[in-house]
């Protein structure tokens, strides 16, 4: 398997898909540095990070300029994107050009084919990920002059983690059908089209325009329990979304004076002590939402791992 996953990474990192994808990964990432630049002031008095002794460097990767963000823009949407086109053609694109066969006439086992595909994917993945973090975070760090506390490195590292399982489950959902369907125009086509109704189709709806309102305090009243039964089942139903498992995710990690991912009651914000959460409590707040991810690429994977397997390959 490791000379497939060289050959796919040489593959991989000389081509100029792989060039457009890093290109589109540095735009974005400008972009979020402006943002942040624009907005930072504006953040940081808004999340109390200075007058309450918060976290000042993680407020570079929530600040925000005219209402986009850099997580909205290069995590939310590119990541899914770079997923999805560095597995649509995984298998299907070597089939159609006969050399899939010649392939595994070498002596080399069938499952690593896949293996070795899905893992230079994620290796590629992981580089655009770590790339765009650290040049908000260096950047970051010259504009502010206040160096990262450890728990902020250990919050944006595991943030880092969640942005690359939420690629892989997109990649992995690409190469499911590039197992599938023999041409790579199908392959390409059906995961986008799954991407954008699980991530526009509750916002064209209206339930999720932002998360804050989604979650937002209840007024208390007669009809206290319809309407935290109703908030609680638009909230599950959103969480059927990755997009939202994300953000969610995102939330948790990155903005620890947030007070929760469910219902609240005016009521109840008078005895909440305006704290951050710990890094304890946002790992336990988090963790089915990682677990949710993981287990959705590992299925996707799973599924095309064993139809792979099971498919006859003839030389053509």
């Amino acid at each position: 398997m490791a000379a497939i996953l060289r050959k796919e990474l040489y593959d991989c990192f000389n081509s100029v898909r792989f060039f457009v994808l890093f290109l589109l990964v540095l735009v974005a990432s400008g972009f979020g540095i402006y943002a942040a630049h624009q907005g930072i002031r504006a953040a940081l008095a808004e999340s109390g990070a200075v007058t309450e002794g918060g976290f000042v460097f993680l407020v570079l990767f929530t600040s925000s300029f005219h209402d986009y963000s850099i997580l909205t823009l290069a995590i939310c949407i590119i990541v899914p994107i770079t997923g999805i086109v560095l597995g649509f053609d995984a298998i299907n694109s070597e089939r159609t050009g006969g050399t899939l066969s010649r392939l595994l006439a070498q002596p080399v086992y069938r499952d690593s084919v896949i293996n070795g595909k899905f893992l230079a994917g994620i290796v590629a993945l992981t580089i655009m990920v770590g790339t765009t973090l650290l040049l908000v975070a260096g950047y970051g760090l010259r504009m502010i002059g206040v160096p990262p506390t450890a728990e902020e490195i250990i919050r944006l590292f595991i943030y880092g983690v969640v942005t690359v399982v939420y690629g892989a489950f997109w990649m992995a959902l690409a190469m499911l059908f590039s197992v599938i369907f023999r041409r790579a125009a199908g392959s390409m086509l059906v995961p986008l089209v799954i991407f954008l109704v699980v991530y526009f189709f509750w916002v064209f709806l209206g339930l999720g325009e932002d998360v804050a309102k989604a979650i937002a305090p209840i007024t208390s009243g007669t009809d206290v329990a319809t309407q935290l039964q109703q908030a609680g089942l638009q909230q599950n139903i959103l969480r059927l979304s990755p997009s939202y498992l994300f953000q969610e995710a995102y939330i948790a990690l990155l903005i620890p004076m947030w007070k929760g991912l469910g219902a609240i009651l005016y009521s109840d914000l008078a005895y909440m002590l305006p704290n951050p959460i710990s890094l304890g409590q946002s790992l336990l707040t988090i963790w089915p939402h990682l677990a949710s991810l993981v287990s959705l690429s590992v299925i996707c994977f799973g599924i095309s791992y064993v139809t792979f397997m099971r498919q006859e390959i003839r030389a053509t």
